[in-house]
């Protein structure tokens, strides 16, 4: 049983939980008084709690010593996706969280067909339920969506692909240390980027690449780039 608590809820020995999440702990988990439950802070923190009262709907919990522990990803990726309609975003989000992203910017470029979302709330409650499914300590930061030219305030370290040309993966990654900086993973919308985006993000200092000959839909394409370069980095290999 897990749940994701800010460290401000988490300054003293006893907890009280209320809301949505105890409610959650209390009619659908049906968490009793003596119930161990797991509490995340999200930034690292991890907690093995005990249920020590059920009061008006709140839930109450001894909260002992930070354990030492974490399945993080050893490397600080951040995925700057471009925006994408519907439930695309949702699931990219999801799924990047699941794999260990630190970070998400959602961007507006110029074949964007999103130029404007009310989704940041959900888009950050979707990044904490992942990170809670999959047992990460941190949840990754969903930054507020960009416009593309925004992004590129200083040089970079990271990759743009791109569908119509790029060295390969493989190449662009050799002899690369990205464990000790932000590395940066550009992804365009539906459409992709456009010339005049890759060559701003080249005169930044970011690494066009190809994912090879097949079109992929931006959301494959995510998932796809994000595990590669873990896997060719040594996090997943």
């Amino acid at each position: 049983m897990k749940i994701i608590l800010s460290t401000d809820e988490l300054k003293n020995k006893k907890v009280s939980i209320s809301g949505e999440k105890a409610r959650y702990l209390i009619s659908v988990l049906r968490c009793r008084v003596g119930d161990e439950i797991q509490i995340f802070d999200g930034e690292g923190g991890l907690y093995n709690a005990k249920i020590s009262a059920l009061e008006n709907k709140r839930v109450i919990a001894d909260l002992p010593e930070k354990l030492s522990y974490s399945n993080e990803s050893p490397l600080n990726l951040i995925l700057v996706q471009g925006i994408l309609k519907g439930e695309k975003m949702d699931w990219v989000i999801q799924k990047t969280t699941e794999l260990g992203v630190k970070g998400i910017i959602p961007a507006i470029t110029e074949r964007s067909q999103l130029r404007y979302t009310r989704k940041l709330a959900r888009w950050k409650k979707i990044a904490e339920e992942a990170a809670k499914q999959c047992g990460r300590t941190f949840i990754p930061v969903i930054h507020e969506y960009m416009e593309f030219n925004d992004i590129f305030k200083k040089q970079m370290n990271g990759l743009i692909f791109y569908e119509d040309g790029g060295i390969s993966l493989s190449n662009a990654l050799q002899n690369k240390n990205i464990r000790d900086e932000p590395f940066y993973v550009f992804i365009g919308p539906e459409g992709g980027f456009a010339k005049q985006e890759i060559k701003l993000a080249e005169d930044r200092g970011i690494i066009t690449v190809s994912l090879g000959k097949r079109i992929l839909k931006a959301e494959t394409a995510a998932i796809s780039a994000l595990t590669l370069v873990q896997f060719i980095i040594g996090d997943m290999n």
